[in-house]
């Protein structure tokens, strides 16, 4: 498949995604943040909890992904919270492809690990009861498929950090990360993201 076809197949499914009631991962704000239209780095603090942040800053999460395979989306232990790896999926339920340097734009995979965010806080309110009870990010672990020719790893990872620290803000959402690329990764899949979050015993 031709690069270009591979670009027109991504913005389709994100087309599709945005249509769709809660399905999928891709949606409008990702359409506008992917294009430039919605900053991120320079987001003023929003006072209040997690959650309140969420919400003023009109972020809706998608729908809880179902594993695949033989593991949990998340482990609890003491005070720290583990999620599996999270990858992106399309409108109708299958892992979105392709490779970074190849078939995407550093911006196109950004945008994926924004939308993989975005599952990652789904799976920790669901892990948890509510966002309001992380103390911090504390780790996370971004992994890019790519060519052996890219070397811009760290850039597409940005887009889960900037997200995290919109959400969580600067001491809280900025965290200890490493952003590695690899030849491959499961379905294909351009990213996948695993994080460590440090969470309050309960509700603050």
């Amino acid at each position: 498949m031709s690069q270009l076809r591979v670009r027109r197949t991504f913005l389709r499914d994100c087309l599709i995604a945005a249509g769709g009631a809660g399905v999928g991962v891709f949606s409008p704000q990702l359409l506008r943040w992917q294009f430039g239209n919605t900053a991120v780095a320079d987001e003023k603090p929003i006072a209040g909890g997690h959650e309140e942040r969420l919400k003023a800053l009109g972020i809706e999460l998608p729908a809880p992904a179902k594993p695949v395979a033989v593991y949990v989306p998340a482990v609890l232990t003491g005070n720290l919270l583990f999620t599996a790896g999270h990858i992106p999926w399309t409108a109708d339920g299958k892992p979105l492809a392709g490779r970074l340097g190849q078939d995407l734009t550093v911006e196109q995979g950004a945008a994926i690990a924004r939308q993989i965010g975005l599952s990652i806080l789904t799976t920790v309110r669901q892990s948890i009861g509510s966002l309001d009870r992380v103390a911090r990010l504390v780790k996370a672990t971004g992994m890019v498929n790519c060519t052996s020719e890219f070397y811009q790893q760290p850039q597409v990872i940005n887009g889960f950090s900037e997200l995290m620290i919109q959400v969580f803000g600067e001491s809280a959402g900025k965290a200890a990360r490493s952003a590695v690329g690899m030849n491959s990764l499961p379905a294909n899949v351009p990213v996948e993201i695993e994080a460590i979050f440090e969470v309050h015993p309960s509700t603050p």
